[in-house]
């Protein structure tokens, strides 16, 4: 049984849709289930120059957990230092949406994985020193979507082509 926070959020999602002006984007897959998820930040400097995570949106190909998570761990990003977004962990998105069924746990780690892979991203972009934790994690994360992106192809039958509807 899902929370009705999870419920909440998933029939009102927070932050759904692409963004325009982005910064970066992170990408994930779950091979499993074949949940896909797109992470959209905007970052900009504070006054004291650090980079702010200051929007966020996403869009989601997946359940019911799929598209609550998505919605959770955009909440918990958006007004963080990046540094501060490298820590929010599936824990704390499955936690906020006061848990999750433990069959569906898998979501929050793509809700998470997501927004690391768009800090990672951005990160790398612009030049900057990434944390060895966020080098680890986007190492297993670039695995996993290679295996996502192998799965794809087979599926369609062409080798590099995506199914319909599985564009990026």
């Amino acid at each position: 049984m899902y929370t009705e926070k999870v419920i909440e959020h998933f029939r009102e999602p927070h932050n759904r849709g692409k963004m325009e002006d982005y910064s970066a984007i992170g990408k994930v897959g779950n091979i499993v289930c074949g949940d896909v998820m797109w992470l959209y930040i905007k970052v900009e400097k504070d006054n004291a120059d650090r980079d702010i995570i200051t929007d966020i949106s996403w869009e989601t190909f997946g359940c019911t957990a799929a598209i609550a998570t998505s919605s959770m761990v955009s909440d918990l990003g958006k007004g963080k230092t990046l540094e501060e977004a490298i820590d929010v962990t599936n824990q704390d998105v499955a936690s906020e949406l006061g848990g999750l069924p433990p069959v569906k746990m898998h979501c929050s780690a793509l809700a998470a994985d997501a927004l690391n892979e768009a800090i990672y991203a951005y990160m790398t972009e612009h030049g900057m020193e990434i944390p060895e934790a966020l080098q680890k994690r986007h190492a297993h994360i670039a695995k996993e979507m290679a295996q996502l992106e192998e799965r794809y192809a087979a599926f369609s039958g062409k080798d590099g082509e995506k199914p319909r509807g599985c564009e990026t």
